[in-house]
């Protein structure tokens, strides 16, 4: 009953806010129009169209806000002027009272706010969907004053959230019952991840953490700053980190005067983007600018500073090998290797015909290539893709939703530093980089390691398991013989990675080799 009555709720703030009458003014037929001008009729809609889509989505709660962020970044999707009002529900959501905020910190802490902090700010500097943000001032372990921000999650969110997804699971059912496309497009598995993500980013303590692994992730790469954890003083409803100071990405123009090369900027982000999906598994998921700043201190001039570590996506080994081979074969216009590549992958059925399955692609991605962002949309990449997965029933992977979604921000965001940027070129070289440090020595020699305990015990073993073998019945060689040459397997890949890393040390030398005698002669 819970969930009808939110989506009675829903559709009068749709009408009460005249959503209805934005979609309708934005078709071109004019027998819309008079429909629109009627259902308008004893509403007071004087608004500016972005500014009551904006206040209803802050009405609506926090899984519309979060929409409208992701809208916001694609200006190349939507109108200037709704762009710029959705971009207020980046950092800007209206906050909730600073009384409450101070009562959650004392309740998690049992003390008084003057007995933890230095001193602490009333005043939230920022505001989301999920929390508002103050600054204060603490003493850490060493007797030394810092300046921190203070993150306190914002009240009642639970029960909402809880409203909305048991609506999204409801209308997930639908579609997987009623559309032809259910089974493929599995609503109920991406529901079930959308739910994951948002229970996690209640958990602030969760949200430190993530906050932690990146900042050792992004240690050597010098292009990004995270915020130090204050870990005594971090709890699910509260957290504090770091004051970070910087200027916020979206202001371009004030980065430009002062000397901030957005080009370069653009690039940087591309890095860290692939950086963190294909060589950690851990990426930051909602990079969207309000959460994205850049420093201006001498020391750390020109860098990201990341920000709000709530939604973090994370990807298995196996699903990094495959979206890089993807990837890499998307930049070589191998669009016969990205049919295959679906077709092992199993996201697609086994009767696919590969030939097809390749043309069907070299359409959709030929007309992209060698464009500047300015003149390409992913958004529009991605839906044509869609079209063309539906006609070879490519099944949608829950698991890389995020990956989309965050891939998606990273494209507006280049797009406003730099329209000029080549993301296929930016990004080609890493990928290859990354293809060959997975089959290099390197790898090789950090799988030997890695497995090396393994098989030091099971090697030993498998004189004795053969014997128990043949003294077993026979009704149970079939179980003892799979386990047996699973294990043999095993050691048979150990023992040619060995081998053949071998020969190519071998090559290596001989290539080498026969380079400086060239170079002698």
């Amino acid at each position: 009953m819970t969930r009808y009555l939110r989506g009675v709720f829903i559709v009068w703030v749709a009408l009460r806010y005249g959503l209805d009458e934005l979609v309708l003014t934005s078709f071109q037929k004019p027998w819309l129009r008079v429909i629109a001008r009627i259902v308008s009729v004893g509403r007071n809609l004087r608004a500016p169209r972005g500014q009551r889509l904006r206040e209803a989505l802050e009405r609506l709660g926090p899984i519309f806000v979060k929409f409208g962020q992701v809208l916001s970044t694609r200006r190349d999707l939507l109108p200037t002027d709704i762009a710029d009002e959705l971009a207020r529900l980046q950092d800007r959501v209206p906050p909730f009272d600073s009384a409450v905020a101070i009562a959650t910190i004392e309740r998690a802490f049992r003390r008084p706010v003057s007995e933890i902090f230095v001193s602490f700010e009333r005043e939230p500097v920022a505001s989301a969907s999920i929390a508002q943000v103050h600054f204060a001032v603490i003493r850490d372990r060493g007797g030394r004053e810092r300046e921190v921000a203070v993150k306190v999650l914002r009240p009642g969110m639970l029960p909402v959230i809880e409203k909305d997804l048991s609506l999204m699971r409801m209308m997930a059912g639908w579609v997987e019952s009623l559309s032809a496309d259910g089974k493929r497009l599995k609503p109920r598995e991406v529901v079930a991840e959308f739910d994951k993500y948002l229970h996690d980013e209640l958990d602030l303590v969760r949200e430190a953490a993530n906050a932690a692994q990146l900042r050792r992730n992004m240690a050597g790469l010098d292009l990004v700053l995270i915020p130090e954890m204050f870990w005594d003083f971090c709890h699910p409803e509260v957290m504090v980190m770091q004051r970070m100071h910087g200027v916020p990405i979206s202001q371009v123009e004030r980065l430009r005067e002062a000397g901030v090369d957005t080009r370069q900027l653009a690039r940087d982000g591309v890095t860290i983007f692939f950086t963190q999906v294909f060589r950690d598994g851990f990426f930051h998921a909602d990079m969207h600018p309000g959460n994205i700043q850049v420093s201006l201190d001498e020391a750390t001039f020109g860098r990201y500073i990341s920000l709000d570590f709530g939604i973090i996506g994370t990807l298995t080994e196996y699903d990094k090998e495959y979206l890089a081979q993807n990837f890499t074969a998307f930049f070589r216009r191998d669009y016969k290797r990205v049919a295959e590549l679906h077709i092992e992958s199993g996201w697609v059925p086994p009767e696919t015909r590969v030939d097809e399955l390749e043309a069907a692609v070299r359409t959709v991605c030929e007309p992209y290539f060698d464009r500047p962002l300015k003149e390409l949309s992913l958004g529009m990449v991605l839906m044509r893709l869609f079209q063309t997965s539906r006609r070879f029933h490519v099944e949608i992977q829950p698991q890389l939703v995020l990956l989309q979604k965050t891939l998606l921000n990273i494209e507006g965001l280049g797009r406003q530093l730099d329209p000029d940027l080549d993301l296929w070129n930016t990004a080609k070289p890493f990928l290859e980089k990354w293809m060959v440090e997975q089959i290099g020595p390197q790898r090789l020699i950090e799988e030997l390691k890695a497995q090396a305990p393994r098989y030091a015990k099971v090697l030993p073993d498998l004189p004795r398991l053969l014997h128990d073998y043949l003294r077993q019945r026979p009704s149970d060689h079939r179980r003892d013989l799979q386990d047996l040459l699973a294990e043999q397997r095993r050691t048979n890949r150990l023992l040619q990675a060995i081998i053949y890393g071998g020969i190519g040390f071998a090559l290596g030398l001989i290539a080498m080799q026969i380079l400086v005698r060239v170079r002698v002669f």
